[in-house]
């Protein structure tokens, strides 16, 4: 497969048109419609924020074989549609250092195609820079609690204390790292089974708050 026909499936299984997905990259609509005919390939920058956008791995947008679906095996694609829907914000989870759960909720709105694909999602605030390089610094993420991780996924973790972070997954034989992705030097978390922790969920999505911006 094609650098192009990746980005048009992995567009397609989140919903985006392909004027939502140029508004995410900072790019205009043409140049997607260049990449997925393939008349043209994004640079390696614009692979990463890619990535980010579809929460996969660079390999996988460049990768000859076809992208794994992450989706629930009963979900139903909903393509084309920029109807947005209310998700609860139910407080925030730290890029860098572990944070303590905000009890301050309100609803914030996201694709409706993105939302029905994970049943009992749930929206949190992003605050740090550990991830700035997928989730910048005051976003919302949108978090499915019932989606298995896989290495490399983002996810959000809570501690015992309650205090919660976000941070890529990686699971080994014997240890769970929790590692950072930023523009900035950021210490990994790397816990044994003797750790208590709990994956509270699997980041699918991410846009930025509109309250913040009022």
């Amino acid at each position: 497969m094609s650098v192009g026909t990746n980005i048009k499936q992995l567009r397609d299984r989140a919903g985006m048109t392909q004027e939502e997905l140029a508004e995410k990259l900072g790019v205009a609509r043409s140049t997607v419609t260049q990449w997925e005919n393939g008349w043209s390939n994004p640079r390696m920058g614009m692979v990463q924020k890619l990535a980010g956008v579809f929460h996969v791995t660079s390999s996988d947008i460049v990768s000859d074989e076809p992208v794994k679906s992450q989706l629930p095996a009963n979900a139903i694609p909903v393509r084309g549609t920029s109807a947005m829907v209310p998700v609860r914000v139910l407080g925030r989870t730290h890029a860098g250092d572990r944070m303590d759960e905000d009890e301050s909720d309100y609803d914030a709105e996201f694709p409706e195609g993105v939302v029905s694909r994970h049943p009992g999602c749930f929206a949190l605030k992003v605050e740090g820079d550990c991830m700035n390089r997928r989730y910048p610094d005051g976003c919302l993420i949108l978090v499915d609690p019932d989606m298995e991780p896989l290495n490399g996924r983002a996810v959000v973790a809570e501690f015992e204390d309650g205090r919660s972070v976000l941070r890529c997954y990686y699971r080994g034989q014997s240890s769970l790292m929790l590692t950072a992705d930023s523009f900035s030097e950021h210490e990994d978390i790397i816990l044994t089974g003797e750790d208590p922790v709990r994956l509270i969920g699997v980041v699918v999505w991410f846009q930025a708050d509109k309250e913040e911006g009022e």
